[in-house]
């Protein structure tokens, strides 16, 4: 049996790691006018995206996080990815076609 505590370091959490960052990138670029590396905020906030995602109770079965019935998020800071997520998602298509594709995909296969 798998310790609740031990990472997970399956493709898909990598793919929604990936993803997330990129987002915050979007968003601490337009919004915060930071240049090259993510402002303070965006950083706290994409190291616990992190480590929350490593640590999903479903790995490579992952619901997208608006679908799942676990919210491993803190209220706070599941406030500040909506943020980022509404901001950043429409940008997407354009900034990461792959990523965005790929999301929206997983999304559908729910």
């Amino acid at each position: 049996m798998e310790n609740k505590n031990e990472k997970k370091e399956s493709r898909r959490i990598k793919l929604e790691q990936k993803t997330i960052y990129k987002m915050i990138r979007i968003y601490c670029f337009k919004v915060h006018k930071s240049s090259e590396n993510l402002c303070e905020e965006c950083r706290k906030l994409n190291d616990y995206a992190y480590e929350r995602l490593q640590y999903c109770p479903f790995g490579d079965e992952k619901p997208v996080c608006s679908e799942c019935e676990v919210h491993c998020y803190k209220s706070d800071m599941r406030e500040k990815v909506k943020k980022v997520m509404r901001f950043s998602g429409p940008r997407m298509i354009f900034k990461h076609p792959y990523l965005a594709v790929m999301h929206i995909l997983s999304k559908k296969t729910e």
